[in-house]
Parts: structure tokens; sequence; C-alpha cells
């Protein structure tokens, strides 16, 4: 399952951003990927929502990527959560990763 975002995501977004993730994760069971590839900004909140997805992925043992264009990437390796996010290079390499 591929989530799909643009805009920013903020501290104006992330409480509508954590709202939808989650209720989608409560009806599929399948492995997720996070497409933010034309989200043109991610500040502070918008990584605390990354973290609390791939912590409530861990809690339920679903597979998980988060994608990125380059100023998303840039912003979550600056903070050392690239592997904890399971950061994928592009969209076609998360999710061939779950194809095993």
């Amino acid at each position: 399952m591929v989530l799909y975002f643009t805009g920013q995501l903020d501290a104006y977004s992330e409480s509508q951003f954590m709202t939808y993730v989650t209720d989608v994760l409560k009806t599929n069971k399948s492995p997720a990927v996070i497409d933010l590839i034309k989200v043109d900004f991610l500040d502070s909140s918008g990584l605390g929502v990354l973290v609390q997805f791939a912590k409530q992925c861990k809690d339920s043992k679903r597979r998980f990527a988060v994608v990125g264009n380059a100023r998303v990437v840039q912003t979550v390796k600056l903070v050392r959560l690239e592997e904890f996010l399971h950061l994928a290079e592009d969209l076609d390499k998360a999710v061939s990763q779950f194809a095993t």
C-alpha cells in the first residue's frame, strides 16, 4: 500500500496526517510506503509524525518505508532518521523490497 502526500508536512498538517495514516493502518494490514516526493516542506513536527508512523508500524510488526524528494531526504538525513524510517531511494525500490 502506498500513501501519497503533497504540500507541506508541518505543525499545521501533522494532526490531519496522523489521523489519516492511523485510520488507514487500522483497516489495511499490508506493508506501507509513505510517498513524500511531492511534499515541498518538512519541519520537526513533520519528522515527529513520521517517527510516530514508524513506531506504529514497528509495534504492529508491519513492514514500511518512506520515500521523499531531495529536500525531504536531506531533512531526514540531517537528523539521522533514515534507517529508523526505512528511507528508500525511490518508490520502485520501496515497493519492491516488500515483494519477497
